[in-house]
């Protein structure tokens, strides 16, 4: 396999990654502020709700990371093709 149909592939894969880890970023929120409004007086759901935010900040963080090596993807593609 050449280096271009690599490169494409791991595009798409990187874009599912993307998408995952949106998909986990939206549940997150619409957890946070679900145990902001019905569980604010659960202790126990309260220590849920930081581990939820910590996994917020890290799959934001990994998403980016995911992004940025996409866009670098997309630059060689971008740069075989035009040769």
């Amino acid at each position: 396999m050449e280096k271009l149909e690599k490169l494409k592939l791991s595009v798409a894969s990187r874009n599912n990654e993307i998408d995952d880890y949106q998909f986990n970023i939206d549940n997150f929120i619409r957890a946070i502020e679900k145990i902001d409004t019905e569980y604010s007086d659960n202790s126990a759901i309260i220590n849920f709700r930081e581990n939820l935010c910590e996994l917020l900040e890290d799959h934001k963080t990994e998403q980016l990371k995911s992004i940025i090596i996409r866009d670098v993807i997309t630059d060689q593609i971008n740069e075989l093709e035009e040769s």
